[in-house]
């Protein structure tokens, strides 16, 4: 038990520094209904690191969190330019498209780099279990960072979360807003696949914020309810992954999504009994 906790202390602490902003932005991902958001930005960030890897930036190296840095940042460029207030294409569509086109783009660029497949399925499962603390400190300061931006600014990036149409009616400046929006979220998931990977990325944001929003209707209490899944499914898979030497991120992926299922389960239960 002794060797597991000290084993596991630096990845479970990285796991808790994921969640906490993670649930925040997977409540905004939800009501917007861009669900793949995360997983395109993740897909251009991935794109940056084989990218820099081709010019031989290894994974960890400043060079590479640049390369990721500015593909990221060129996908919120891109996602803030799509937002209209009338759609003629969804913009899901779009996002969708873009996670696809970085996906084959990443695909050539690693067929050309030494390791390139290697590379890839790193960026898809991640590292956590080989994660130092100084990267979970670093790690945790960046968030810390683009918590206190997102506190300062709460009222306006909400607003235009919930109320779009009201943002556009106000006059705001709605493109220029999501672009901020979005350029921190990619600050985020740059910095979170490099430790975990786009699938335990896209798990963290989306799946605390659904279980939240299916027990629990307000604000303060999603985000309550989104660190708590994110914390037990964290700490069941990393046990399990342990125990049952299995690739980390995929376990904890897979708990998270059974606690999904679990809340779907019960939310159906007590709707049967209303």
């Amino acid at each position: 038990m002794t060797n597991m906790l000290s084993f596991m202390a630096a990845p479970f602490a990285a796991c808790l520094v994921l969640v906490g902003l993670h649930a925040y932005f997977g409540i905004h991902v939800i009501e917007r209904r861009i669900l793949f958001v995360d997983l395109a930005v993740a897909q251009f960030a991935a794109l940056g690191a084989v990218v820099g890897f081709a010019f031989g930036q290894h994974p960890g190296e400043a060079g590479s969190t640049f390369f990721s840095l500015g593909f990221a940042t060129l996908a919120a460029a891109l996602f803030a330019v799509t937002r209209v207030r009338v759609e003629k294409l969804p913009q899901e569509a779009i996002i969708g498209i873009t996670f696809v086109v970085a996906s084959a783009a990443t695909i050539l660029v690693a067929d050309r780099a030494p390791e390139g497949a290697e590379h890839i399925k790193e960026t898809l499962a991640g590292s956590l279990l080989w994660v130092t603390w100084p990267t979970v400190i670093k790690v945790f300061l960046i968030y810390v960072a683009v918590g206190v931006f997102h506190w300062l600014l709460r009222d306006r990036f909400m607003s235009i979360t919930t109320n779009p149409e009201g943002a556009f009616q106000r006059g705001w400046r709605v493109r220029w807003w999501d672009f901020l929006f979005y350029l921190s979220f990619g600050v985020m998931i740059t910095f979170s696949v490099e430790i975990g990977g786009i699938l335990m990325v896209f798990a963290y944001l989306v799946i605390p914020a659904c279980v939240a929003i299916l027990l629990h209707a307000g604000m303060r209490s999603r985000l309550v309810v989104g660190w708590i899944v994110g914390v037990v499914g964290s700490g069941v898979g990393l046990v399990g992954s342990y125990y049952l030497d299995m690739p980390t991120g995929p376990a904890v992926v897979v708990v998270l999504g059974l606690l999904l299922v679990a809340a779907w389960v019960f939310d159906s239960l007590r709707a049967q009994k209303l």
